[in-house]
């Protein structure tokens, strides 16, 4: 019984936040609205999240005119079980498509 439970158990490969820095990597000048959309998020949970990854130090924004500009700050991931490849690296390996893709 227990088992059936575990299996009904929806789960993602990727965070919200990864999802977000993604969106912001593939393009630095992205409107908060375009990432809710693409990550079928709300414009305030993006907001919340790109609060959080600035406040870890992974991202920073600069003012231009009427939009944001953000930058992916390079570096090691927080979690010691995911040391190794830097932030833009990961970011990288996900977004590279294989070498045998049409």
């Amino acid at each position: 019984m227990e088992r059936a439970a575990e299996s009904s158990r929806q789960w993602t490969f990727l965070t919200n936040h990864a999802r977000v820095l993604i969106q912001i990597y593939r393009d630095p000048g992205i409107r908060v609205r375009d990432i809710a959309a693409r990550c079928l998020l709300t414009e305030r949970a993006v907001q919340r999240i790109i609060s959080d990854l600035e406040e870890a130090g992974y991202l920073s924004h600069e003012r231009r005119g009427r939009t944001n500009h953000y930058h992916v700050i390079d570096g090691q991931l927080r979690h010691p079980a995911d040391a190794g490849p830097t932030i833009a690296e990961l970011l990288s390996a996900l977004l590279t498509p294989p070498p045998d893709a049409p």
